[in-house]
């Protein structure tokens, strides 16, 4: 009888253990977490296509308005202005709110302004509107990272944020024949017009059937963001994210305008060249994620990094019957920099301030890499020099893969749950 009950306890502690081991297995896994990221991945896309489709509608835009390429660049640079608002007042919203209310609020805020931006007739509107649409642009990415990092075990955050940069992937990709599409049968006022009201839809949507975010965030008045300023590696991620920035927004932002301007590329060309440049940016990105996890952020944004800013300098470099090989190679791996610098951020910073240390670092990156590059680039451009603005802004991204070199990053036992 004795023998029968040990029996029967040990058949009991095997299934328990067998359990157990099932519950881990399944927490451990990384699909069954990744389901709420989809619907954050469908906003962000919304986020990031709302300000790059002025790059292949600048062409148009610039006619129409009558300016130069100086003040076309400039444009982006008022979003940049406008997103780094947004992303510095993202602490304060979130903090008194939550970080959904903050999304609702972002996704909102990004429609109603590309919908004022559809029907302003002047140049002064379109810069109160550009500026409008970045600040509420800004609100986004603070609680997006730190929603995804609360729904994600730590094991998992450079493949779950590597699935959320599909969206700017993609936005490059669709961003020209999205344009093209409103282009030939509409016009740039429709586009916007289409995308604010969409943006303005899927943001309610996930308010009311989405996942996550039902939390507040750190002020930025907090102690949570002193420690954060003490850190090196933070100040040295503002560099890496501006350059890293550069490598992406900042060349996409003008590269159909050098390519019809100096390249003599016939527009519609030139933005077809442009977004199959960025086709094979959703698979490379997931990749730069699966790399960042398996390499570490540091030597995944250090081989981003310096490829990139080689294939930038080609650009400038290539001559006329090559450009179109340049442009189709240039962002190969800038898209691996970003799954690996958000986790890199997620590392530096303690749970509770994550929505800090990326509501401070990608303003730097946005004004420098988003607006000041684009600008000069555009400035470049009007005394006929726009090849040797890209090739600068080639050899400032190889210099941010050398300063890469000397971050030190906390070790991933060490990152708190």
């Amino acid at each position: 009888m004795q023998g029968e009950d040990t029996s029967k306890m040990t058949s009991k502690k095997s299934a328990a253990a067998g359990f157990d081991r099932t519950a881990s297995a399944q927490v451990d896994a990384f699909w069954p977490q990744i389901g709420p990221v989809f619907f954050l991945t469908a906003i962000f896309l919304l986020n990031f296509l709302s300000r790059v489709i002025f790059s292949p509608l600048l062409p148009t835009i610039e006619k129409e308005l009558v300016i130069s390429h100086g003040q076309a660049g400039f444009f982006f640079f008022l979003v940049s202005a406008g997103y780094l608002s947004g992303l510095l007042g993202s602490g304060f919203l979130s903090a008194r709110s939550t970080h959904r209310v903050t999304i609702l609020t972002a996704g909102t805020g990004v429609g109603m302004a590309l919908l004022a931006l559809s029907v302003s007739s002047s140049l002064w509107a379109m810069r109160a509107g550009l500026y409008g649409l970045g600040l509420a642009a800004g609100l986004y990415m603070p609680s997006a990272i730190a929603t995804i990092t609360a729904l994600v075990d730590h094991r998992h955050w450079g493949k779950a944020i590597a699935v959320h940069e599909l969206a700017p992937n993609l936005a490059f990709f669709i961003g020209p024949f999205v344009a093209e599409l409103f282009l030939s049968r509409a016009s740039w006022r429709a586009a916007l017009f289409a995308l604010g009201a969409l943006s303005i839809v899927i943001t309610i949507s996930y308010y009311r059937y989405g996942r996550g975010g039902r939390f507040t965030g750190e002020s930025p008045a907090s102690r949570a963001f002193g420690a954060l300023v003490r850190s090196p590696a933070f100040w040295i991620m503002l560099i890496l994210f501006g350059l890293g920035v550069s490598s992406t927004v900042g060349v996409y932002a003008m590269l159909p305008l050098y390519l019809v301007s100096e390249r003599h590329v016939e527009a519609s060309w030139a933005n077809t060249l442009t977004a199959f440049s960025r086709s094979y940016g959703p698979i490379f990105g997931v990749l730069g994620g699966w790399v960042s996890d398996r390499l570490g952020p540091k030597r995944t944004m250090v081989v981003s990094l310096f490829v990139t800013g080689v294939l930038t300098l080609l650009l400038g470099l290539a001559p006329d019957n090559w450009i179109g090989a340049a442009v189709i190679v240039q962002p190969a791996l800038a898209v691996w920099f970003f799954p690996a610098g958000f986790a890199a951020l997620a590392v530096i910073a303690p749970p509770q301030a994550r929505n800090l240390a990326v509501g401070f670092t990608i303003p730097f990156g946005y004004l420098i890499g988003g607006g000041a590059i684009p600008t000069f680039i555009g400035m470049m451009g009007d005394e006929k020099m726009f090849s040797v603005g890209f090739m600068i802004t080639g050899s400032l991204i190889i210099g941010a893969g050398i300063l890469a070199v000397l971050l030190r990053l906390p070790s991933a036992a060490k990152v708190p749950d």
